[in-house]
């Protein structure tokens, strides 16, 4: 029957766009818009997943801000590196001979050029196969919705436009502009106390955002080099005066950071090639404007502006700084003046989801009104992190104190606008805070929601359900299955045998993590290897009656008792306890020994399965 619908709907279509003078209409099961860090990962767990999916992108190249606007130092989940996000940092030390070879910029542990990056996505894309296909140089101008299907008008590089009709869509633009177009609620700029709950939240709202950056990628031509760039318009030194140590910087500095050595500065984004990713937030090229409503042609014209100031800034190093030898890359980009395609957004529309994940509730996640930790569909461990130098009245700004929070889980409520079905938001647009953004939007993060979107997508194609209609545990179980982390825990390298058992039993919070902060590093522990006290199982959720576990630790034998009791039984008739336990793949039985909190976790996953004992609604009830 749906096969008959779409042939009809498709006729119809067909008719009416020869009048309009469009050429063709094509169907998909699934449309990404945008091949950025996020949509090309949704494309390629879609694909995986056994469904055909298209992905559209306005420039020639996939990866977004990992690529296309040059910020390929990544930020964060070093120690987190599962899913497709894991594989594409394989990918690139095995492209460049090992992962010290990584290790460029004191930035980052995974620096690469760009256009690395870009085939090395590419790659991945194309291992798919007839399942994804990718229409690069492609612009969406339209999208409605009719009965139920999306109809998406795009214009192709020759200008031929053209109708694809979808079941399900996924906004992976870097601005959140197809979330708007299908008329989603969304949020711009930092929320009052009152809207967020949150506890350093402002007392009023505004619509300030943080500062993008029109990265540049700069090459070493050698020592007797002269690269110098003709003086841009608007040129003052003065504005970049406190970037590094110089004889223009001014003392005492307003923000009180440490004057950084000028080489220091430049080898921040140290790319591997000999390259430097010129990114720099302290009075450098960081530049503000606010961009995400404008026009089109506004946008064109304020990004200009950006790109102007980064060209300022370089011809600042190579005039003040003296390093004259530095030039912009000319085997990076394929544009005219050798920089990336688009700027660096730090922060987007933000619908209203689902859910909406709060700085709290990163900060205590099993304290927080709603167990989010349950519905959990990405990891991330980098701090919060704003950047406001360059507003024009920075001065004046609140000064929010961040506190630290451990590493996270993000929910997979804040990808499904409240009213609006068969539509996934991925990329920065995500249902969060001003506050948390902060943190959820670096290349790790956002990667893992796109693969989480195309998750999600792909089940409901699958299951031929509405999106809305799918069970979190079934796209869990999914990302599982690809690698990919639920919950933060460093406990167990990924293809550890009892990895999964650590995630699943994770998001149930009948065992739980213990968050910590060690320097920049966010980090949390499952503590596998700590004896398992009653204290730490938390059960009352799952249990129609109040269960003791006594106090103190626990021993094998009194906690395997305990659960025959519950069970009735624990394994097959015919082996004894000890051949059980070995066939779990845990060793060193003992009765008398006390149970580590992992042998508990296996134990607990095999007897119960409470992963799968009851669904989990968008705020992480139980169902």
């Amino acid at each position: 029957m749906k096969m008959n619908y779409l042939k009809m709907t498709l006729g119809v279509l067909a008719a009416a766009l020869a009048v309009s003078g469009c050429a063709s209409v094509e169907y998909t099961d699934v449309l990404v818009v945008g091949g950025g860090a996020s949509g090309i990962s949704a494309a390629v767990q879609t694909a995986r997943m056994g469904v055909p999916v298209m992905v559209v992108e306005e420039t020639p190249w996939v990866g977004g801000m990992l690529t296309s606007a040059g910020v390929s130092c990544i930020d964060g989940n070093y120690r987190l590196q599962g899913g497709i996000f894991g594989e594409f940092a394989d990918s690139l030390a095995q492209r460049y001979g090992g992962w010290d070879a990584l290790k460029t910029g004191w930035v980052s542990n995974i620096n690469f050029e760009p256009s690395v990056g870009q085939e090395v996505l590419t790659n991945i894309a194309a291992s798919c196969g007839n399942l994804l296909s990718l229409r690069r140089e492609t612009a969406m101008l339209d999208v409605t919705r009719e009965e139920d299907l999306w109809k998406v008008k795009l214009r192709d590089k020759e200008g031929k436009k053209y109708i694809v009709t979808a079941d399900v869509l996924i906004d992976a633009t870097e601005l959140g502009d197809v979330a708007k177009a299908c008329g989603v609620e969304y949020s711009i700029g930092m929320e009052a106390a009152s809207q967020t709950g949150e506890s350093i939240a402002l007392e009023a709202a505004n619509d300030i955002i943080q500062d993008l950056t029109y990265v540049a990628v700069l090459k070493d031509y050698g020592p007797d080099a002269d690269m110098t760039i003709e003086k841009p318009e608007g040129y003052d030194p003065q504005m970049f005066a406190n970037s590094c140590a110089n004889p223009l910087a001014v003392q005492p500095l307003e923000t009180g950071q440490t004057l950084w050595p000028a080489e220091m500065m430049i080898s921040y984004g140290r790319l591997p090639g000999g390259k430097y990713m010129i990114n720099w937030p302290i009075y450098g090229n960081d530049y503000y404007v606010n961009s995400i409503d404008m026009t089109p042609r506004e946008r064109k014209e304020a990004y200009a502006q950006a790109k102007n100031f980064t060209l300022c800034f370089l011809y600042f190093i190579q005039t003040e700084l003296g390093m004259k030898n530095l030039g912009i890359a000319d085997d990076e980009f394929p544009t005219e003046d050798g920089l990336p395609f688009f700027p660096y957004h730090r922060e987007s529309r933000r619908i209203k989801g689902k859910a909406f994940f709060t700085l709290d509730a990163a900060a205590a996640p099993y304290d927080y009104k709603s167990p989010y930790y349950r519905t959990s569909i990405a990891v991330g461990d980098y701090p919060v992190d704003h950047h406001h130098y360059r507003h024009p009245s920075w001065k004046t700004l609140p000064d929010l104190k961040f506190y630290p929070v451990p590493s996270f889980s993000v929910p997979m409520g804040v990808m499904l606008p409240e009213n609006v079905e068969n539509l996934i938001v991925a990329e920065k647009s995500v249902s969060v805070s001003n506050l948390i953004n902060g943190a959820t939007r670096l290349q790790p993060v956002v990667m893992q929601l796109g693969q989480a979107a195309g998750a999600l997508a792909a089940t409901a194609c699958n299951e031929g359900k509405p999106v809305s209609s799918v069970k979190i545990r079934k796209v869990q179980q999914a990302l599982l299955k690809s690698g990919a982390y639920l919950m933060p825990f460093l406990d167990l390298p990924k293809d550890h045998r009892h990895f999964k058992v650590l995630q699943r039993i994770g998001v149930t919070g009948i065992l739980r993590g213990e968050g910590r902060q060690e320097g920049w590093a966010n980090q949390t522990w499952f503590r596998a290897d700590d004896p398992l006290r009653a204290e730490d199982i938390y059960v009352s959720d799952y249990s129609p009656i109040p269960l003791d576990f006594g106090h103190g630790e626990l021993k094998i034998g009194d906690m395997l008792g305990l659960l025959k009791q519950l069970r009735g039984y624990l394994h097959v008739a015919g082996i004894t306890d000890a051949q059980w336990w070995e066939s779990l793949g845990l060793e060193d039985y003992d009765p008398s020994r006390v149970m580590t909190r992992l042998e508990a976790a296996v134990v607990i996953d095999a007897t119960f399965d409470p992963f799968w004992m009851f669904d989990v609604n968008y705020s992480g009830k139980l169902r």
